[in-house]
């Protein structure tokens, strides 16, 4: 049995500032983002992107990712609770931010992006959807150095007790299984499958099955969060949106593999 190493949330203190693992790990995401979209485009002249698009489309991601990240935790997770405390959706210190709610973000922020460069909507998600998913497991990595968002009991060898639960009891480390899954899988998975030229919204199709799929298995080892339980059928919250995304990428595979009239 395991005990979680109680990592320091902060990372390093200058002066008054304390500088958290989790915000590192954000800006590892965006790093990563870059590095990755830099050598894309020069692996993949033919896609026509150039750097400070690159750039500029960070910028719009960023403001999708924080922006619906934060809306999407109050109206999925805990909306009756802003109902009645609506001061508090500004105290973003307090945490609480949804992946399904920082992904439409996202989208919303990719169709305003392509609006203004003049790309195809789905040219740029095509373009980043490969671009993603290690800074998805960078925030894993976040989220297990804070010792939150811990799995289920277990009886398995490599079963942790998480302190922060209170109860003494092993559980799965899940924020690791998310990693693997969907950072590590779905990078590889998308790397490849982009590496050569396919039809339009295929690759974001991709994503969409490869990180619903992944996140679905994942949820089966996560505790679900103490003021939702599991919901209709046992499934989870995060479970019930990543079924949307899966359906909607099988469509979007299809639609993009149509036979040529």
């Amino acid at each position: 049995m395991l005990i979680h190493p109680q990592f320091d949330p902060v990372a390093l203190h200058i002066g008054p500032l304390a500088i958290r693992w989790y915000g590192l790990m954000y800006l590892t995401a965006f790093a990563l983002f870059l590095g990755l979209g830099r050598y894309r485009m020069r692996a993949r002249p033919d896609l026509g992107w150039h750097r400070r698009e690159l750039d500029d489309l960070l910028f719009y991601g960023v403001l999708g990712v924080v922006l619906g990240g934060r809306l999407g935790y109050i109206v999925f997770y805990k909306a009756a609770y802003y109902l009645q405390h609506p001061l508090e959706i500004f105290a973003v210190w307090q945490g609480g931010m949804s992946f399904h709610g920082g992904f439409l973000g996202v989208l919303a922020a990719m169709w305003l992006f392509s609006r203004k460069s003049g790309k195809s909507w789905l040219g740029v998600t095509d373009f980043i959807a490969p671009l993603v998913p290690l800074g998805l497991g960078a925030g894993r990595i976040g989220n297990f150095i804070n010792g939150e968002l811990w799995g289920r009991p277990t009886d398995v060898a490599w079963g942790m007790i998480f302190p922060q639960a209170g109860d003494g009891v092993a559980r799965h480390p899940s924020q690791l299984y998310q990693f693997a899954l969907e950072g590590l899988a779905l990078f590889a998975l998308l790397w490849w499958f982009s590496a050569k030229p396919r039809p339009a919204g295929a690759i974001s199709g991709l994503f969409l099955i490869g990180y619903g799929s992944f996140r679905f298995l994942a949820e089966f080892a996560r505790e679900p969060d103490n003021f939702l339980g599991l919901l209709s059928l046992g499934l989870s919250m995060g479970q019930w949106l990543s079924l949307p995304m899966i359906i909607a990428g099988i469509a979007m595979l299809r639609w993009a593999y149509r036979p040529q009239q």
